[in-house]
């Protein structure tokens, strides 16, 4: 079992956004992104499914040229070599949910860099 606090020390960033891995399972690696109003991801893409939730605020998740305006509650999945990327509207908490084979290193490069 595995326990963990979404809002629990969190930080954020004025240039960037902020990744935290809350736990890793059997088959998921749960991350927390904190994200300051006007931070963004630039656009990249991941070799396997994810699934993103709005906890708190609302960003721009820009995808195949489209742009899905998402608020708290909000979840979005994609599969595999979908370019994204977001923007935040206002100062958000969002969760991502990777697949076990995906790498947590790979979210904070992008996090800080782009894809």
């Amino acid at each position: 079992m595995n326990t963990s606090n979404i809002y629990k020390d969190i930080s954020y960033n004025e240039n960037r956004p902020v990744i935290t891995v809350l736990f890793e399972t059997d088959f998921t690696k749960e991350i927390r992104i904190a994200m300051e109003k006007g931070t963004q991801m630039k656009e990249h893409k991941t070799a396997f499914p994810i699934v993103v939730e709005i906890i708190q605020g609302s960003i721009d998740f820009g995808v195949q040229k489209e742009i899905k305006h998402l608020v708290t509650g909000d979840l979005i999945s994609l599969e595999s070599n979908i370019p994204h990327d977001l923007k935040a509207t206002e100062k958000s908490i969002i969760r991502l949910t990777l697949t076990k084979y995906d790498n947590t290193k790979r979210v904070a490069f992008v996090a800080e860099n782009g894809d």
